[in-house]
């Protein structure tokens, strides 16, 4: 294919501008030619940020759907269960596709988009699995596979969510409640069941979960809280006042100069808008009376095949967002942790080797640099017709990872019954 490789934006939130931004980092090798949202606001951000044409503009993606083919890629980062009714159109309309992750929280719908995928073996279908993509991971990956630690007996990893982050995107926001996205193990940390598995290059061979909703419910509420926080008598003294949170924190707020998490409020992301969506948005409510039923702690354990193990904890409770990993091999043992961008390993009986990952890239944003990760391979298979390797997150590849996930959230409703993985897939 000739460069640039033009892409069309289905679902211009935070992911899809995420990826579209993606343009300033590749320019003369990627271009965005069309969106769709169902918010004509970001629509018109969108034209004006990357000069769409007026006909490329759409209301919805099943709009966009309906027209001829406009772009190489399809970017499908429209909410958990659209992806496959997008992503499935875009396919028979001769489209790639990047597919923002989960597939499905439904299994039969993750069966179809990889018969749609089969059916057209020419064009790539990759899922957002970026984590498979940055430097921290990968370096983890050479450091297990050189055997400088032995064959692994077990991995134990933490996805710290952040108390604000797990307020924001998992009890005021759009995956608050499985029953209209996805359970949390599966929308949150299938980035973890794939890179965990991954990393270890063995198959699982059962799942058993636990966790619950432990703080974000009605009965926890303190004494004379409001439904909203700009009404709230008890606002100064919480935690999760959104007026905090949104605007003077100084990790997360607006008026100190952060910006991600307002702008998911309103396009504008001005103190004006910002106040205006926690006046009359959902992110203005107050964390104990929302309708949210997802987990805010849950720790899953894998059995492989050859009996090592990997223990997983995600939890709401801490106060930055980030993950820490630790495997123990029969050498020697690995220890990570991507808030401060180090690995350790220690070979038994020698002295520890310590990887500095800030000095070796300038650029770790944006998941660990993952997200330019994921656009860079996708440019390189289409402008270079290079492989698929070892990382790249196909469908086949990451399909096992939300077997695992959804293996866990039955487990946990089943208070932590070990569900055998190969019965879970062929039933």
């Amino acid at each position: 294919m000739k460069a640039p490789i033009t892409f069309a934006i289905c679902g211009f939130g935070d992911r899809g501008s995420t990826y579209a931004s993606m343009q300033e980092l590749f320019p003369g090798r990627m271009k965005v030619v069309a969106v769709a949202d169902l918010n004509p606001s970001k629509v018109k951000k969108a034209q004006a940020l990357y000069d769409i044409p007026d006909e490329n503009c759409f209301a919805s993606g099943e709009e966009m759907l309906a027209h001829e083919k406009l772009a190489d890629v399809m970017i499908v980062s429209t909410m958990d269960r659209q992806h496959v009714d997008h992503a499935i159109p875009a396919l028979e309309r001769g489209y790639h596709v990047l597919m923002e992750k989960p597939i499905s929280p439904d299994i039969n719908k993750c069966r179809e988009i990889l018969k749609a995928s089969a059916a057209h073996p020419d064009q790539h279908v990759i899922l957002c699995h970026v984590l498979r993509y940055t430097l921290f991971f990968n370096t983890l990956k050479d450091l297990i596979d050189s055997g400088k630690i032995g064959d692994i007996v077990s991995m134990v990893a933490t996805e710290n969510v952040g108390y604000w982050h797990q307020a924001h995107s998992f009890v005021r926001g759009n995956w608050r409640n499985s029953n209209e996205t996805s359970p949390m193990i599966l929308q949150k940390s299938c980035h973890d069941m794939d890179i965990l598995t991954w990393l270890m290059g063995k198959k699982c061979k059962s799942v058993s979960s636990v966790g619950g909703l432990r703080l974000f419910r009605e009965e926890c509420a303190p004494e004379g809280s409001a439904a909203r926080c700009l009404d709230c008598k008890v606002k100064d003294s919480c935690l999760f006042d959104a007026e905090k949170i949104y605007l003077t924190s100084e990790k997360t707020g607006l008026l100190k100069g952060s910006s991600w998490i307002s702008s998911v409020l309103s396009v504008e992301n001005t103190p004006e808008s910002t106040y205006e969506a926690l006046r009359t948005g959902p992110y203005g409510r107050c964390v104990y009376h929302c309708d949210n039923n997802v987990v805010d702690h849950q720790q899953t354990n894998l059995l492989m095949e050859d009996g090592s193990t990997i223990h997983f904890t995600m939890c709401a409770f801490t106060e930055d967002c980030y993950r820490t990993f630790r495997a123990m091999g029969t050498l020697g043992e690995i220890e990570a942790d991507m808030k401060t961008n180090t690995i350790r390993l220690r070979e038994f009986g020698k002295a520890e080797e310590v990887v500095d990952l800030k000095a070796m890239s300038g650029d770790l944003k944006g998941h660990g640099g993952g997200d330019s990760g994921i656009i860079s391979d996708l440019l390189d298979m289409l402008l270079e017709d290079a492989p698929p390797t070892q990382r790249t997150t196909t469908l086949k590849n990451s399909m096992e990872s939300h077997y695992i996930a959804l293996a866990a959230e039955e487990s946990r409703l089943a208070e932590g019954l070990s569900i055998n993985l190969e019965e879970f897939r062929n039933k």
